[in-house]
């Protein structure tokens, strides 16, 4: 061990042991119990750059102590170096200890240590540590769960952000990015390109549990700009609703902890009273009757501004009575000229069945692609594939009145599509102008058995304030489910006391049918839209 200045001139056990020890957060009053009685027998010590320095005070005089460093782009030991030391250390009959900042199996690399260690025959035992992906929003006196606002949440690391599937980890409702300090404007790109609207919030809370603490909170809209030319590393960051639970919590530890940048945004008012209130859609309670798999985003764009929604699935999507159509049809792509896609749904399950057949995007070459939809148009660069044609509001009525080239007699056009109850519109305007139109089945939807027994029991009690429609299939499905619930009594009752909200005036038209009216119309035809519509509909007006 000459070559690396590290020695210790203790006589050695007859065998030796390698403990690998959580440090957790920072303080020692966060450190085990077991992991403190070890501290104070070790013969060689290995830790982290990011342990509290008032660790190693536990340690006995002539234990030898080998920083390794470990953070960020300051030095850092080889790893392989760490595993050969700590093979022979133990090898020689100390007992070591491998310290290690937060949790050692949570973005410590530690399997490397064990592997090589169980490799030469040394025994090895790890001891647990609080996770700094835990403890910090803790003490940021910001909870990763809620009833409401939380269901899950996600820990990763932002070293090798372009490695992550963004497309997946904008739809979890809190998440919890260790490493990330020099890739914020990164994560926040991928968040708002992946559909999470510009005021969902976001924490970042640097030293956490440590006396210099200091937090962050903003959105993802400005929260680059507020950061800009501060030190943010070592930090964990916090994307999700339940950072509006902070200020009515009222907790932090320590005490002294710096919160900068929080009262100069009406995002995050001091005082006990709810965050909601201050929001655009607080207090309010909004009905989703979008599908399960659909809603997410749009549920959570409605919770970032305050509102509580309520999930009721007046849609159900599953496969087409068969796949013989479709399939025919993907057997032969060469024979048409245009893809027609008019909704996620229809993109999702044609490519699956592509895929399915052996084939990949590349057999689309020879097609142009026209969408309707701003969804539609991001399902489907999700895969790779961009749009030819997207008509103007995003609205199927559009695509033939202004589709490129106007001449459209002898053109052969592919239209995956809902197997029933979707509109014929559509294929009549462009049969008329002289186009061959082959329609075949991708999916299915359906009416649910039932209302979700959360929603039924909120029309129940008149708790809704808002209901959203982003189909007219979904608004039929709803007041089937309605009537079903209600029995011999009248629909309309439940309705009453609530606003009617809808993605656009086709929409409208079935609202308009079936529950008398509509309150509020989105003017772009698009979720975003009419998240907009409704926020604008609870404006004061001047």
């Amino acid at each position: 061990m000459s070559e690396n200045n590290y020695s210790t001139t203790q006589t050695p056990k007859s065998q030796g042991k390698v403990f690998i020890i959580g440090a957790g957060p920072g303080e020692h009053n966060y450190l085990t119990v077991m992991g403190q009685n070890l501290l104070a027998q070790a013969d060689v010590i290995l830790y982290d750059a990011l342990i509290n320095p008032e660790l190693l005070n536990l340690v006995k005089k002539t234990c030898l102590q080998i920083p390794v460093g470990k953070r960020g782009k300051g030095p850092s030991t080889p790893q392989t170096d760490i595993d050969r030391w700590l093979v022979e250390y133990c090898c020689q009959g100390y007992q070591v200890v491998r310290l290690k900042s937060g949790d050692p199996f949570v973005f410590g690399r530690t399997t490397s240590e064990v592997l090589a260690l169980k490799a030469a025959g040394c025994d090895v035992e790890v001891l647990p540590g609080i996770s700094s992906a835990l403890a910090a929003p803790l003490f940021a006196g910001i909870p990763l769960t809620d009833v409401h606002l939380s269901q899950h949440f996600t820990v990763l690391s932002a070293h090798a952000p372009e490695s992550l599937d963004w497309s997946v980890l904008a739809q979890i409702d809190t998440l919890v990015i260790l490493m990330g300090a020099r890739q914020l404007e990164t994560i926040v790109h991928h968040l708002r390109h992946n559909g999470q609207p510009e005021q969902h919030p976001i924490a970042i809370i640097r030293w956490g549990g440590r006396r210099q603490q200091q937090v962050w909170m903003s959105t993802l809209g400005t929260i680059v700009a507020k950061t800009q030319g501060e030190s943010l590393s070592p930090c964990v960051i916090v994307v999700g609703n339940v950072v509006h639970l902070q200020p009515s919590l009222g907790l932090s530890f320590p005490a002294n902890t710096e919160y900068a940048h929080r009262s100069d945004s009406a995002q995050f008012p001091m005082g006990a009273s709810s965050i909601q209130s201050a929001l655009p859609l607080g207090g309010k309670t909004i009905l989703v009757t979008r599908a399960v798999a659909q809603s997410t985003t749009f549920s959570q764009s409605l919770t970032s501004m305050g509102a509580t929604v309520v999930d009721m699935p007046a849609l159900e999507i599953g496969p087409p009575s068969s796949w013989q159509e479709l399939d025919v049809a993907i057997a032969s792509l060469d024979r048409f000229d245009w893809l027609i896609l008019t909704s996620a749904n229809g993109v999702t399950r044609f490519l699956e069945r592509l895929f399915h057949a052996g084939l990949d995007t590349r057999a689309l070459a020879s097609l142009k692609i026209a969408v309707v939809g701003r969804k539609t148009a991001k399902t489907l660069e999700k895969q790779g594939l961009k749009a030819d044609y997207i008509p103007p509001n995003y609205i199927a009525d559009a695509l033939v009145e202004h589709f490129p080239g106007g001449e459209l007699t002898g053109q052969t056009l592919l239209f995956p599509r809902v197997e029933s109850g979707g509109r014929d519109v559509l294929v009549k305007q462009f049969t008329t102008q002289g186009a061959t139109v082959v329609e075949v089945a991708a999916y299915q939807s359906r009416c649910p058995d039932t209302i979700a027994p959360q929603a039924l029991q909120a029309l129940q009690a008149q708790a809704i304030d808002i209901v959203t429609f982003a189909s007219s299939k979904t608004v039929r499905y709803f007041y089937q489910l309605l009537q079903q619930s209600v029995g011999e009594g009248n629909p309309q009752s439940w309705l009453t006391p609530l606003k009617i909200a809808s993605i656009g005036p086709q929409t409208s038209l079935t609202c308009q049918e079936l529950l008398g009216r509509v309150d509020i119309e989105a003017k772009e035809y698009t979720l975003d839209g009419l998240t907009q519509s409704i926020i604008d509909h609870y404006q004061p007006q001047d």
